[in-house]
């Protein structure tokens, strides 16, 4: 019994995150968001939110965490399709990232906004998301460019913040311009990759 009790809590606690993300939008952002209005879309009464949360600042710090870790998990699967079948990393990654907005937009917005907000708590969860983004992708390209883990460090931040700036351009535009802003992106993502290559080929031969 105990056990349906804990699926049923969990269950809850999943449907006040996905409730106060499905209320946000490009005008409504989560400081504007209210316990109640989120309780209700839950299906739940105001009260019974704080079995599942101290207060609205832990439920928005736990979809922080929680659009951190979507966008890390979709990119794990591009990597591992691009293991598997092969393809351009860059232009596979970029496109699983513009589908990541598409499909889950009001998370990355989360992202964006917190980043650069007020709340001290709020922007250092962001960055502990971002970094988490970056060391991964770090990882990947120590392991398959052979740089020394400075270097891909380098590298993996410089990536990450063009295309989270992308991102951000994203949310605003679509058709031919976002095609062309896709366009954009994988052409100076290659840049950095190739200048990146080009001076690790630089420094094994100076060493």
């Amino acid at each position: 019994m105990s056990g349906v009790r804990a699926q049923q809590k969990q269950k809850t606690r999943q449907a006040l995150i996905q409730a106060a993300f499905n209320q946000l939008s490009a005008d409504h952002s989560f400081s504007n968001l209210s316990l109640r209005e989120v309780a209700r879309e839950a299906g739940i009464a105001p009260t019974s939110f704080y079995r599942h949360f101290k207060d609205m600042d832990e439920l928005g710090l736990t979809m922080v965490d929680e659009a951190g870790l979507t966008l890390r998990q979709l990119m794990r699967q591009a990597r591992r399709r691009i293991a598997n079948d092969g393809g351009s990393v860059i232009n596979t990654s970029v496109v699983t990232f513009m589908e990541f907005i598409d499909n889950s937009s009001n998370q990355f917005r989360l992202l964006l906004r917190e980043r650069s907000g007020t709340s001290k708590a709020f922007r250092a969860a962001v960055a502990r998301e971002v970094k988490h983004f970056i060391l991964e992708l770090a990882h990947y390209l120590e392991s398959e460019t052979k740089c020394n883990a400075m270097h891909a460090y380098i590298q993996a931040e410089s990536m990450v913040t063009l295309v989270f700036n992308a991102g951000a351009e994203a949310l605003d535009i679509e058709g031919l311009q976002r095609d062309e802003l896709i366009e954009r992106v994988i052409w100076q993502l290659r840049y950095i990759t190739r200048g990146a290559g080009h001076y690790v080929r630089e420094t094994n031969k100076e060493a």
